[in-house]
């Protein structure tokens, strides 16, 4: 297995905020070059050394430094894409510009290498059971029973590789009989609303923070042959924009989002004012050892857990409403 290197340029100040979000996105290795650990040496006095290793040396004057690393295959690619998201979102809450340049470099592979040759890590998959998805280039076979959802790796996340959006994917299915409305907040490449429609959702409302991953959302809709009138896309942040929150409005069958464990905790309290009250909530992105929490954020809210599907560390809940006691 072949690995990608990729080193991401910060601050001291940025080192704990970055790998927790490296952390919350599954990306659980990394070394970290920092120069108050040269300084930290120096003023050691209890130790007395004739000899520096020249690695310690390079860090007297290094920009500080966290690296990964990403197998080069299919979820390589998606946690690249994952990584990309996080590393925007940090730079947009640092307004004091505290991080750093919070930019990366591909050290071992050019990153229009790796770009080009992305094709052959995408294969045909099958999800649960009545989704394949498939890159464009692929062809299935005319007899094919599944719902054929085809869907390219492109600059936003989410093109099924990734054990978050294969079990997000299982629930949504689970939950789906025809004719519900869906909510996909945290869209992305738009997978799991364009999954509802072809299982038989009579409408979906897909929303991102980024406005690059709308754009590429309607693209893959128009692409599986869904109309306008029953996929709407648009970009806002249902956290922190009130007005943007009731323009959703309410009464969804099914509300689901696929993002990390600190902002689905920080979306628990919007959920219920989303879904009818018979409604289901399905939560997905969660790294095993953040899964009590974000269980309990969303309990707390009004909220009884159903269902958990976990898959290598990763996983996904799905919860409904309390019944309402007078």
């Amino acid at each position: 297995m072949n690995w990608v290197e990729i080193d991401i340029f910060t601050t001291t100040q940025g080192i704990e905020p970055l790998t927790g979000c490296l952390l919350g996105a599954g990306i659980n290795g990394f070394v970290i070059k920092d120069s108050t650990d040269f300084e930290d040496f120096l003023s050691d006095k209890s130790a007395n050394w004739d000899y520096i290793d020249d690695d310690l040396m390079g860090l007297k004057n290094c920009e500080t430094t966290v690296t990964v690393y990403l197998q080069e295959n299919a979820q390589g690619h998606e946690y690249m894409e994952m990584l990309k998201h996080e590393l925007k979102a940090l730079k947009e809450r640092d307004t004091d510009d505290t991080f750093g340049r919070l930019e990366y470099r591909l050290n071992n592979v050019k990153e229009e290498d790796w770009e080009n040759n992305w094709k052959q890590y995408f294969k045909p998959l099958q999800v649960g059971e009545k989704i394949l998805i498939k890159p464009s280039w692929e062809t299935v076979d005319e007899s094919e029973s599944r719902k054929i959802l085809e869907i390219d790796p492109a600059s936003s996340f989410g093109t099924g590789q990734h054990n978050t959006t294969q079990l997000c994917l299982e629930l949504i299915e689970k939950s789906i009989h025809g004719g519900e409305r869906l909510l996909d907040l945290g869209c992305g490449s738009g997978i799991l609303s364009i999954a509802a429609v072809l299982l038989g959702a009579s409408s979906v409302y897909a929303v991102d923070i980024d406005e690059n991953s709308v754009k590429i959302a309607k693209e893959n809709a128009e692409k599986n042959h869904i109309s306008s009138d029953v996929y709407t896309a648009k970009c806002g942040n249902i956290i922190d924009d009130e007005s943007f929150a009731r323009e959703l409005g309410d009464g969804y069958d099914i509300v689901c989002a696929n993002i990390v464990a600190d902002v689905l905790i920080a979306m628990s309290g919007r959920f219920s004012g989303f879904l009818k009250d018979t409604g289901t909530l399905i939560v997905s992105g969660i790294i095993e050892n953040r899964k009590a929490d974000v269980i309990d954020a969303i309990e707390s809210q009004g909220f009884t857990l159903t269902e958990t599907c976990e898959k290598e560390d990763w996983v996904a809940c799905s919860f409904k409403k309390k019944p309402f006691k007078r």
